[in-house]
């Protein structure tokens, strides 16, 4: 699979057409466009701090993946190709000998609710799935019920424990890669 050049066109619950593509290091002017119109919340329940910029190393963070172990996908709509949301993962080996992935999410406040994020999961699956990944983990705090939805949804077997105040979700992944995508949501 070519992560690298991922590209698909998805429908919201509302009819409305939204692409769902691989991030590139030129997207970084678009991020930086669109991260003042994400709520303090939102961006509190992604980052478990209040965050106000992205740095430059955070920048490139996002936007210069290797498509193997780190890759990113954004969800883009017309009529300008805007950056709406976004999904990652980072792949790690697993101390119980298991490839595992780190996976985070974020999607624009006005766009909350449309199904995107779990869009955009169904995609990260076919591609972890094709890279050998077999557990999703994240972290998400407890009051974030729209992203453990999101994990809930997939029908993927999910054990969810506590760490303090952070609730650590695991997701385990087939390796069928002949299965469909669309069996697990």
């Amino acid at each position: 699979m070519d992560a690298r050049n991922y590209k698909a066109v998805e429908t919201l619950r509302s009819g409305r057409l939204i692409t769902i593509r691989a991030i590139r290091p030129e997207d970084s002017t678009a991020l930086l466009e669109v991260f003042p119109e994400l709520d303090k919340y939102s961006l509190y329940l992604r980052f478990f701090q209040n965050k106000t910029k992205i740095t430059d190393q955070e920048l490139k963070y996002f936007t210069e993946v290797d498509f193997i172990d780190h890759v990113a996908l954004v969800a883009t709509a017309d009529p300008i190709d805007k950056i709406i949301a976004g999904g990652r993962y980072f792949a790690y080996d697993h101390p119980a000998k298991i490839r595992s992935a780190e996976i985070a999410f974020m999607v624009l406040d006005r766009y909350q609710g449309q199904g995107i994020a779990t869009l955009i999961m169904k995609h990260l699956l076919v591609i972890a799935r094709a890279n050998r990944i077999t557990q999703f983990e994240a972290e998400v705090l407890p009051e974030n019920a729209k992203m453990l939805a999101v994990f809930s949804r997939t029908g993927l077997p999910m054990r969810v424990s506590r760490v303090a105040d952070v609730l650590h979700v695991s997701l385990t992944l087939s390796l069928d890669v002949t299965e469909s995508s669309e069996r697990v949501f």
